[in-house]
């Protein structure tokens, strides 16, 4: 649902992905932190024991450069690092090691669809950074209210991240969830983050304001704590309607960052909102600064895969699919290939188009599994749909067969037997033989239907599940269904 509000909405977003490599940003310690025992995956490097010297992660510099460069942004031929200094328990030094001024990437945009209405978000910087560590608080819930005290695992600390700043450029919640959703499938097209909120590998921080009615900006509020989409179009609802009655019973907005509380559905006051006066920042003069070539911008622009909107305007193009069936199919690369290599395997694109929309998904939903996972070969699914369409056997018989297929790395032809169907068109002759045969062997179904007591349709249904179990699934459920209707008319 659309919130409303009196006053136009600008909000801007600052969005953290953690970037696909195997070792932190500074050291050689590994970047698999999840289910680990706290405190194992660190070093001296990443715990600041004094002494120690950072040493840049070069992958790192590459994925984020792959991400500037999805973005449209200009990637920079140098840039540096910087100290941004504030004390809290998870960061170890004291210090966070960031870039600021003499970004990796400058400018860009990224062109999203919202509530259909197309949308471009103009993109401010691209920049690297290391993670902090987490705060583990114990209690029942794991939210800090009533904690005694909280524990520290920097087992995250120091892994790499990119944080993308947006412009000001969007206008609803709604607007910020899909430029969000837009931003983690380039991240995954590039294979450069797996863009999961809910472990952390994206996180996201919100600035919003109000416009005045001069239309000057408002004062800026920042959210933190939105660990899914839902949390983020929910926080930034609350936070509108919030802001709004303030200013209705004439008080004013605090600049501040507030917390999300997901539970309560409430956004919580943090602290005052900091300036960058306020981090004062100075250069790391422990690392070079990042030199990038020309040569080598032109090499990350030759590694850049098709992305998601050049494969969805080829699909277009190359099978005429609806808008609706390609948003689906190129949500994941990985599920536009298996569409692809399904395609090519023989089976047409309108109908692999549709099997695997609807079935593959539905059975994969079903079995709590993800394309990757998918025991279906491409090559398996072309031949089933070719076996439906030339009608040898029916599409709900096809369904089943899939089903088999999905839960056991068996072939076709041993699916098909597993159900218990033979393979082979049932001729129109031969349905109409089998239903005047079912029409004789139940007079009083007849008779019920002739009469007009079968309100429901209960009667009608069942007679139709009886030429389906008689043809052992090879009857067109359309067919079967268009002649029994005839029959019975004439019968009337």
């Amino acid at each position: 649902m659309a919130v409303v509000s009196k006053r136009p909405i600008v909000i801007g977003l600052e969005v953290h992905i953690q970037l696909n490599t195997d070792t932190k940003l500074f050291c050689s310690c590994s970047t698999d932190y999840i289910g680990h025992t706290p405190n194992s995956n660190t070093c001296p490097i990443c715990l600041a024991v004094p002494g120690t010297l950072p040493l840049l992660n070069d992958c790192a510099v590459e994925l984020g450069s792959r991400m500037g460069l999805g973005l449209h942004g200009e990637i920079q031929r140098y840039s540096n690092f910087h100290r941004k200094n504030y004390f809290y328990p998870d960061l170890a030094k004291a210090y966070q090691i960031t870039q600021y001024g003499l970004t990796i990437s400058d400018g860009g945009y990224l062109d999203i669809e919202s509530e259909g209405k197309p949308r471009r978000v103009r993109i401010h910087h691209l920049h690297l950074e290391e993670d902090a560590g987490k705060l583990v608080h114990p209690t029942a819930d794991g939210r800090l209210t009533g904690a005694a005290y909280s524990l520290v695992d920097y087992n995250r600390g120091g892994v790499p991240l990119s944080e993308i700043v947006s412009e000001p450029d969007m206008s609803s919640p709604a607007e910020a969830r899909d430029y969000v959703i837009r931003l983690r499938q380039l991240a995954r097209y590039l294979d450069v983050s797996d863009g999961e909120m809910e472990s952390g590998s994206l996180r996201v921080d919100a600035n919003i304001s109000l416009t005045n009615p001069d239309g000057s900006l408002g004062t800026r509020v920042e959210i933190k704590n939105m660990n899914s989409l839902k949390s983020l179009e929910r926080a930034l609802e609350y936070e509108i309607s919030r802001q709004n009655k303030v200013l209705d019973s004439g008080g004013r907005i605090i600049q501040e960052t507030r917390l999300w509380d997901d539970a309560e559905e409430v956004t919580r006051s943090m602290r005052n909102k900091e300036t960058a006066s306020d981090y004062r920042y100075y250069p790391e003069m422990d690392l070079a600064p990042i030199v990038i070539t020309d040569d080598q911008i032109e090499a990350f622009k030759r590694s850049m895969p098709e992305l998601p909107w050049e494969k969805r305007e080829r699909f277009e193009k190359s099978f005429g699919l609806a808008y609706e069936e390609i948003a689906i199919l190129t949500e994941r690369k990985e599920l536009a290939r298996y569409y692809e290599d399904t395609v090519e395997a023989g089976a047409p694109p309108a109908r692999a188009a549709n099997w695997v929309r609807m079935e593959v998904l539905r059975a994969l939903n079903e079995l709590g599994q993800d394309i990757t996972d998918c025991k279906v070969k491409p090559s398996a699914l072309a031949e089933l749909v070719k076996k439906v369409e030339s009608k040898e056997i029916s599409s709900t018989i096809g369904k089943e067969v899939l089903d088999v297929l999905a839960r056991e790395n068996i072939t076709l032809e041993d699916a098909i037997k597993r159900t218990g169907a033979s393979v082979g068109r049932i001729t129109s002759e031969s349905l109409d033989a089998l239903i005047d045969k079912i029409l004789g062997g139940n007079p009083d179904v007849v008779d019920t239907i002739k009469s007009g007591q079968d309100k429901k349709g209960g009667k009608l249904k069942f007679l139709q599940g009886l030429i389906m179990k008689e043809s052992k699934g090879q009857a067109d459920p359309r067919e079967a269904s268009e002649t029994l209707a005839k029959k019975l008319e004439g019968l009337c």
